[in-house]
């Protein structure tokens, strides 16, 4: 069972009101990410990401009363707008379009040996993780590079010729301080989830076919 199915059992067998205060838990319990430390996607984010999943969102029209609002707090003026979910993935989309935290991208990454940290803190990190990606404040620019673990098994100085062409090509430039690659949208806004989907894609492409042995 991953992450993001035993949130769906914790959801599923509470009994009593699912708010945003029992949500905040759960994701601190299951996923160990600490909600209160996300913001509210800027208006252009949610632009980004609602055109991203070819959907439309309402949620933001209350983006400047939250501003001020701890995230629990925020979920419970949604829950009651939208209604009592109760579902995991009712919850996971709605954490998604609020503030960027995409929980079934994250529990896809158990097992793929790939670092993230996002939002301010590590979301997946474990001894023998291969890669890290790591996204800035506000999710503007992000660094692709290799760990410790990866340097020392493999004697390499960087990331692998074969994932250094994929990044090329997704726009990514050379990072000499994390003998990685870095990215950054030209014009400041948040990289979308397309974006980091087609990154987490390239580098679990190379993890498959160089990487398996390690």
């Amino acid at each position: 069972m991953n992450k993001a199915q035993l949130m769906d059992a914790c959801l599923h067998s509470f009994q009593g009101e699912v708010t945003g205060e029992v949500i905040h838990k759960i994701v601190l319990q299951i996923f160990e990410i600490d909600l209160d430390n996300a913001s509210l996607l800027t208006e252009a984010e949610k632009e980004a990401l609602a055109a991203a999943q070819d959907t439309q969102t309402e949620i933001g029209t209350k983006a400047s009363s939250f501003s001020s609002m701890l995230p629990r707090h925020v979920l419970d003026s949604q829950l009651a707008a939208h209604g009592k979910l109760r579902t995991g993935p009712e919850i996971r989309i709605m954490l998604n379009q609020l503030f960027g935290v995409n929980l079934d991208a994250i529990s896809s990454l158990e097992k793929a040996r790939i670092s993230l940290f996002s939002k301010g803190q590590w979301i997946v990190q474990q001894d023998h993780d291969l890669f890290v990606v790591y996204t800035g404040e506000g999710d503007v620019d992000v660094k692709v590079y290799p760990t410790a673990y990866f340097l020392e098994k493999t004697g390499m100085a960087g990331l692998p010729e074969d994932l250094q062409q994929a990044l090329n090509s997704l726009g990514y430039h050379i990072d000499e301080e994390t003998n990685g690659f870095y990215y950054a949208d030209a014009e400041g806004q948040a990289v979308p989830d397309a974006f980091k989907g087609q990154t987490m894609g390239a580098i679990m492409a190379t993890i498959r076919s160089s990487c398996s042995h390690l």
